[in-house]
């Protein structure tokens, strides 16, 4: 059984990851953490969460026991979590988006003590659609347009999502592209002729869209689209979980989600 910590357990994410995790026979959750003053430090974690009680406090420290912490917050309390988790030698899994490039050396660093796994999407068929994206765009070439677009709910601060920035870093990792070059950001203008090699992106914020990916490839006379939808958050969570077991007692260094699948 391995032992898990959640950060941000208040939250909607992290209330979905301890209802699921109290139903996995293969875990067990040691501590549920928020930030410091969080006017719901104290209260159980199970409570919270809508299931039974775990007789676990949501607390702001990493209790002793703990293998393995989940973040899926904002990047202050990413950083926050990080620093813990290196201090308490704790692994950690990763699900935060909109870090900045400063973040990511952070965690390179981090890596060197502990082991962190770091996805922009915990989903099995995002990851899937990632691998899948890429051996399509080399396969394909240059005479075939690639358009990416993304759709998540009204409350998404950050744009593109960490998914599509995955799907068009795979891609031009797959082809040889520079990704600051190819990529252009939605179109604007009198003249927006497409140029040949360059990958578009754009994002949607609708409602309560739990999350929408398309990449698609065209030419003239055919077009072929890749696509993942989502319907309930649920699928990030149970990634996430499945993350946290994979990762458990490996050694210190950077992992992702196509390591849990065996995709390498």
């Amino acid at each position: 059984m391995t032992t898990i910590g959640i950060n941000g357990a208040a939250g909607r994410m992290g209330r979905r990851l301890v209802a699921l995790a109290s139903e996995d026979s293969q875990l067990h959750v040691g501590a549920a953490m928020e930030c410091a003053g969080h006017s719901l430090l104290g209260q159980d974690a199970g409570t919270l969460a809508g299931v039974q009680p775990l007789h676990v406090s949501l607390t702001d420290t990493i209790p002793s026991g703990v293998e393995v912490l989940i973040d899926f917050t904002v990047p202050a309390a990413t950083r926050l979590a990080l620093a813990k988790c290196v201090q308490s030698h704790v692994a950690l899994v990763i699900g935060t988006t909109g870090l900045t490039s400063d973040d990511h050396r952070a965690i390179d660093e981090a890596a060197k003590t502990i082991a962190v796994l770091q996805a922009a999407n915990m989903s099995l068929g995002v990851n899937l659609l990632i691998a899948l994206a890429a051996k399509v765009a080399k396969q394909l070439g240059d005479d075939y347009d690639i358009e990416i677009v993304e759709g998540h709910h009204r409350f998404k601060k950050d744009a593109p999502s960490g998914t599509a920035m995955a799907l068009a870093s795979a891609i031009c990792k797959a082809t040889d592209k520079d990704p600051v070059k190819a990529l252009v950001h939605g179109r604007h203008g009198d003249d927006v002729t497409r140029k040949r090699g360059e990958i578009g992106m754009h994002a949607l914020r609708l409602g309560d869209e739990v999350g929408r990916h398309t990449v698609s490839y065209a030419t003239l006379g055919e077009e072929l689209q890749l696509c993942h939808a989502a319907s309930t958050r649920d699928v990030f969570a149970r990634g996430a979980l499945k993350a946290a077991k994979w990762l458990a007692g490996k050694p210190a260094g950077r992992y992702d989600m196509p390591d849990v699948l065996g995709l390498r």
